[in-house]
């Protein structure tokens, strides 16, 4: 029996619907379970130790970034860096996906706050220098597997759903 993939993807909530959408329909062609918040029950846990749950039984990691920074968690940081932060240091493998413009976009998909503005340009810097991003600037976010999940397939000889 092939092994279904569990991915968690992460990204801001509204600005981002869509292209949540088609990514989670391009896990299920993949034969892959997606995993977000959205599809997760009212649990009695706090919220972060519910998403660090869910992370950890994920295989995969994908974020998604565009405009917006995101709801603050405790720290300051957005629960959509604390994500990414969180699987990096699970050592999951990350595939982002980076608006290459957000300037372009909307202004309601864009970050107004000035201190929210240079928390989504670090945090955007970061996704970058790890080196597991693909710059994006509209119509579909996906077309092709990147070359993290190429990298991780050569190492450990996985498939990402079927060919």
């Amino acid at each position: 029996m092939e092994k279904r993939y569990q991915v968690f993807v992460s990204s801001t909530y509204t600005d981002l619907l869509k292209e949540r959408q088609e990514v989670m329909q391009a896990l299920l062609e993949l034969d892959c379970i997606p995993a977000g918040m959205e599809l997760f029950p009212a649990a009695d846990d706090d919220q972060w130790t519910l998403i660090k749950r869910v992370i950890d039984d994920c295989d995969y990691y994908i974020v998604i970034v565009a405009g917006r920074y995101g709801s603050l968690g405790p720290d300051g940081k957005s629960f959509t860096q604390l994500e990414y932060e969180y699987a990096v240091s699970q050592r999951k493998p990350v595939i982002a996906f980076l608006h290459k413009d957000p300037g372009k976009l909307p202004a309601e998909n864009t970050e107004r706050n000035p201190e929210q503005e240079k928390k989504l340009n670090d945090f955007r810097h970061l996704v970058k220098k790890n080196g597991s991003s693909l710059d994006h600037s509209g119509g579909s976010w996906i077309g092709r597997k990147p070359e993290p999940y190429q990298a991780h397939q050569r190492q450990t000889g996985d498939r990402l759903g079927k060919s």
